[in-house]
């Protein structure tokens, strides 16, 4: 995963919780004699990055009682300064932060498209023998592990998705989620013949828009072209190979809400939420934002056609947000309480269903969301793919691109050349 964000500018937002009193929790390592019981107090700031700003309240209160736990346990009084940004900024933000030596303790990545690129610049600390490994499902703990096999990271968010459609509206129209692009303008026609707009436009936040990328590089590659990020790695391919995905992004932009470079994620939810449009091109990590607006939303996820052929109708399985401790951190010790605390025996479960998270792992009992139930059925009839290992940086380059696209001023050529640059690029630094 990835993403989720509001606005394009950075928004820097620094919590500080203190647990205690009288200590100087400016100094990392400080101790204090005169602590209660006259033992010795530590004080340590922690630093954390996590691009999640919409769930910033959710996160505030995990932290302020891990900040109690680790007062209570072993005498630490933690004081953490948590920094969420955009998405859209949050990639750079990190790398300059990391290039400059100025790496926060514990830091938000892409477990598919970053961690790779981040152990090869030996940025992230090794968490195998942590307690929270033992704890990951089986099916998870690829997507946090290097190919030396070293797990660098605890995930957060895991992902089965398409799109999302309103399923009452489905319901009341006699429609059922198309499994070819011919029956997806079908579905449309019937929408539009019911004064209902087909889709939500939300292409403020460029993510949004390369959500397409991955769904349609999925698809193709599990049925056309299985080499393709191979050959793409070895400048041997082309993203003219993927122009099929203008087909479906075509129909969805010909058939969507107005002023879509001024909607953003949140008022996209809110949009769908309230019926303004029958589909979106968005992940089901947005259901608290959209429950939010509409406590009682029948959503449903759905595989995405992108040509005629059913096969090519999957749903995209993946890893995305997932938190990794800095190399160079000096608060080790603390920071990795923490990301143990993210799956601690008691509080995880909470938490993740507060999140309305997918379980990652074996202490997680919480039911499973309708939503994930929907795609878990396609899943389970083989219907799905491992979401397609594509660099940040070209993800990042057709976000833009689609943005411009989308305006009037690139066109589909201008797009695809653009994206083979931003790969040629990327193999340059990472080969």
């Amino acid at each position: 995963m990835k993403k989720i964000v509001k606005g394009l500018l950075v928004t820097a937002l620094a919590t500080t919780l203190l647990a205690g009193c009288g200590n100087n929790a400016n100094n990392a390592g400080s101790t204090d004699g005169a602590a209660s019981g006259g033992g010795e107090t530590k004080s340590v700031k922690l630093k954390m990055f996590i691009a999640l700003p919409r769930f910033k309240e959710h996160f505030d209160k995990y932290i302020a009682d891990f900040v109690a736990k680790e007062k209570a346990e072993k005498n630490i009084d933690v004081t953490v300064q948590l920094e969420m940004p955009t998405s859209d900024n949050a990639a750079q933000i990190l790398k300059t932060r990391l290039a400059s030596n100025d790496a926060p303790d514990i830091f938000a990545l892409h477990a598919i498209n970053e961690i790779p690129s981040y152990y090869k610049a030996g940025y992230l600390e090794d968490l195998s023998d942590q307690p929270f490994v033992g704890k990951l499902l089986e099916s998870v703990k690829p997507a946090v592990t290097t190919t030396d096999g070293k797990v660098v990271a605890v995930p957060l968010e895991t992902l089965s998705w398409g799109y999302l459609y309103n399923k009452k509206i489905f319901a009341d129209l006699g429609l059922t989620p198309p499994k070819t692009l011919t029956e997806m303008k079908a579905v449309v026609e019937k929408l539009k013949a019911n004064k209902v707009t087909p889709f939500v436009l939300s292409y403020k936040e460029a993510w949004i828009p390369q959500l397409v990328l991955p769904l349609a590089a999925g698809a193709l590659i599990q049925t056309e072209k299985p080499d393709f990020i191979d050959r793409m790695n070895k400048d041997e391919g082309s993203f003219t190979e993927l122009k099929a995905m203008f087909d479906i992004f075509d129909l969805i932009n010909a058939n969507g809400t107005d002023k879509a470079t001024e909607v953003g994620g949140d008022d996209g939810a809110a949009a769908f939420a309230s019926g303004k449009g029958a589909m979106w091109l968005q992940g089901p990590w947005y259901a608290e934002t959209i429950l939010k607006s509409n406590p009682d939303m029948d959503f449903g996820v759905a595989p995405l056609p992108i040509n005629d052929n059913p096969d090519a109708t999957l749903i995209n399985l993946g890893a995305s947000t997932s938190l990794a401790v800095s190399k160079t951190t000096k608060n080790k010790e603390v920071a990795q309480d923490f990301i143990n605390y993210i799956l601690d025996d008691t509080a995880s479960n909470a938490f993740f269903q507060a999140l309305k998270f997918n379980p990652i792992s074996t202490i997680h009992t919480y039911d499973s969301y309708p939503w994930v139930n929907d795609a878990t059925a396609y899943v389970k009839e083989g219907k799905s793919y491992q979401d397609p290992h594509i660099p940040q940086s070209v993800k990042d380059e057709v976000g833009k691109g689609l943005q411009a696209y989308y305006a009037g001023q690139l066109s589909q050529d201008d797009v695809l050349k653009a994206l083979d640059k931003a790969w040629k690029s990327y193999n340059k630094v990472n080969k």
